[in-house]
């Protein structure tokens, strides 16, 4: 598979675990570096594999499924690192998102999630409470 490929399946592998609450599956998208990054939306950034596993083990023990969804999604490949830049769409907010990932082992896997709201995603006239209409 082209790198640009897996890592593109990489990305949504890490959005079908988080929808579906596949804490398992969270665990083997995330590199094994203690190096780790990840900042969810109004959270201090969390450093290191343990502190960013127990925050996906806290989101996902209190919410059965989220409803996620990654749209928009264009990946970079830059040797044995990637990103990919997109916008999760979820309860009614669409926020812009950076996952970042390493080649381990000859697999992505991620080494830094950041989420924030997407304001840019606005027209002044159109109705915020439903953004979601510009993401269709």
């Amino acid at each position: 598979m082209p790198q640009h490929a897996a890592l593109m399946f990489a990305n949504d592998t890490f959005y079908v675990a988080f929808s579906s609450g596949d804490y398992k599956t969270m665990e083997s998208v995330w590199a094994q570096s203690d190096q780790l990054t990840c900042t969810h939306p109004g959270w201090d950034t969390l450093i290191g594999r343990e502190e960013v596993m127990d925050s996906w083990s806290s989101i996902m023990e209190n919410v059965e499924s989220v409803e996620i969804s990654c749209s928009h999604a264009n990946g970079y490949v830059l040797g044995d690192v990637g990103y990919v830049l997109c916008y999760e769409k979820t309860n009614g907010v669409v926020l812009a998102a950076t996952n970042v990932f390493v080649l381990e082992d000859g697999v992505w896997k991620i080494v830094h999630h950041q989420s924030g709201p997407a304001p840019g995603m606005f027209d002044e006239d159109e109705d915020e409470n439903d953004p979601l209409e510009r993401m269709q």
